[in-house]
């Protein structure tokens, strides 16, 4: 590509905003290419930065490769890449045997001769005598020292300065090379491994033939070098390359009882009921960022997850959230909420069973959503809340609670799980994790908070899956650890 071409794409990039972490493109070439990408920031990732570039600029381009060849001369065909390589293999390997074979037959040729030169060496004085004295000195060549033509007619052919002592030991040295060249030559052809390493090493010469420039540029080579260098390619997670062109804004994410979701900006945004529907109201809200993933569980144990970037601004009430995920009919959503890599949660069904699941096998990559806790009606997935700590607090619908060490609890992807508490009647209610060095927290309806130190909660503790008992004090009448 022409430079006065590349600078004229780049430079068109900033204006139309398509690179939030470009501030500007300046060309200062001189006799060299050079030109100058300023990021936006100090802190914007070089790498992150270069793949944007790589997707929206020329300096990297795509183009079709039509192999549209004759295979093996004869069969009209369109090729893969792989496949062209290997037809080329296929080809060597052709040329190596041909031209291995052709060797074999000039060495025997060779060795023919070689052998009739040293009978005449070794009988220097007759070979003269027939020569000097016979009518048809060839024919009394053959008979005499039984020679084949070719060798009587080279004998006949030698030059008289090639009648030296000398000379023969020069034609045993040729015998013995040309037959040790004879034996290496057959034994390549017997094997077909032995023909795939020579191969090989004709490949890796011709790499070091063309070898590539060093990135300092120090490393010339004649014409037809290889001008372009391997690198590896980058580790930077495809997710990370298209979250870098989502510029990053605060949002408050509201979601209502009738599944109508939107996103006003800003982590102030007023919710009102003039915001809903008639007959709706919120659901539950929370603060995030456009750069951010959300999870969303459904009663049939389904997560699914949305872009916050793709949810509809803070006009109007939004849009149903069906029509972003394929939620299945009967189903409600039970919990949202941001994405954080390497943390896990704890899932639970409405009948007591739950497991311990890491938030990073949440993440599902299309509409249908991914199936977590597996439930049977009438049973439905009723809770998912943040693991952080080392013991569970679990509180049923019959107003019982139970404190268990979290140990206790599988961490797994996909299942039922383990009971977490027994019911005679109704189901869970609420969960919470905590570390018992700091003890178990609630809040009751009027926002006073309570605090029990784990010393304080014998009677509470016990394995999972047994019943609990009443709750201290204080606790909220709605059997949640926040009223």
């Amino acid at each position: 590509m022409q430079k006065a071409r590349l600078g004229e794409k780049n430079a068109e990039i900033p204006p139309a905003k398509k690179l939030p972490l470009l501030k500007d493109v300046r060309d200062e070439s001189a006799d060299d290419i050079r030109l100058v990408l300023e990021p936006r920031a100090g802190t914007v990732d070089a790498v992150i930065l270069m793949e944007q570039l790589f997707r929206l600029s020329e300096l990297e381009l795509r183009f079709p490769l039509n192999l549209n060849v004759l295979d093996k001369g004869t069969t009209p065909r369109v090729m893969s890449l792989a496949d062209a390589l290997r037809a080329w293999l296929d080809h060597r390997k052709i040329v190596l045997v041909r031209r291995s074979e052709h060797r074999l037959e000039q060495i025997a040729n060779r060795l023919e001769v070689l052998q009739g030169y040293i009978v005449a060496y070794l009988n220097l004085d007759e070979v003269i005598r027939i020569i000097r004295e016979e009518d048809d000195a060839k024919a009394s060549l053959m008979s005499t020292f039984s020679l084949t033509d070719n060798q009587a007619e080279a004998i006949l052919n030698m030059r008289l300065r090639s009648l030296r002592k000398l000379e023969e030991i020069e034609l045993r040295k040729e015998h013995t090379n040309l037959t040790t060249e004879k034996g290496k030559l057959e034994t390549l052809l017997s094997s077909d491994k032995r023909l795939w390493g020579e191969i090989a090493k004709q490949v890796e010469a011709l790499k070091k033939a063309y070898p590539l420039f060093e990135a300092d540029g120090t490393t010339r080579h004649a014409l037809g070098a290889r001008r372009t260098v391997f690198f590896d390619a980058p580790t930077t997670d495809a997710a990370e390359i298209s979250e870098a062109f989502i510029e990053r804004e605060p949002v408050t994410v509201i979601l209502s009882e009738k599944g109508w979701i939107r996103a006003p900006k800003g982590h102030n945004a007023v919710i009102d009921e003039k915001g809903f529907k008639t007959g709706d109201r919120l659901k539950l809200s929370l603060n995030c960022e456009t750069t951010d993933k959300l999870l969303m569980l459904t009663t049939g144990g389904k997560v699914y997850t949305l872009g916050a970037d793709k949810l509809p601004g803070g006009r109007g009430q939004g849009e149903p959230v069906r029509i972003m995920v394929d939620i299945e009919e009967g189903q409600d959503v039970v919990s949202l909420f941001v994405y954080r890599p390497g943390t896990k949660r704890i899932i639970a069904s409405s009948a007591g069973f739950g497991f311990i699941v890491p938030e990073d096998d949440l993440i599902a990559n299309t509409r249908k959503g991914k199936q977590i806790l597996n439930v049977t009606l009438p049973e439905e997935a009723r809770l998912m809340v943040p693991c952080d700590g080392d013991r569970v607090a679990v509180v049923g619908e019959n107003r019982k609670l139970l404190v268990f060490p979290i140990a206790q609890l599988a961490t797994m992807s996909r299942g039922k799980g383990v009971r977490l508490q027994r019911y005679k009647d109704g189901g869970i209610s609420d969960i919470k994790t905590f570390f018992a060095a700091d003890g178990l927290t609630w809040t009751d309806s009027s926002g006073r908070t309570y605090s029990k130190p784990t010393e304080e909660l014998t009677d509470w503790l016990a394995d999972r899956a047994t019943a609990g008992r009443q709750p201290p004090t204080g606790f909220p009448r709605n059997n949640k650890f926040v009223g």
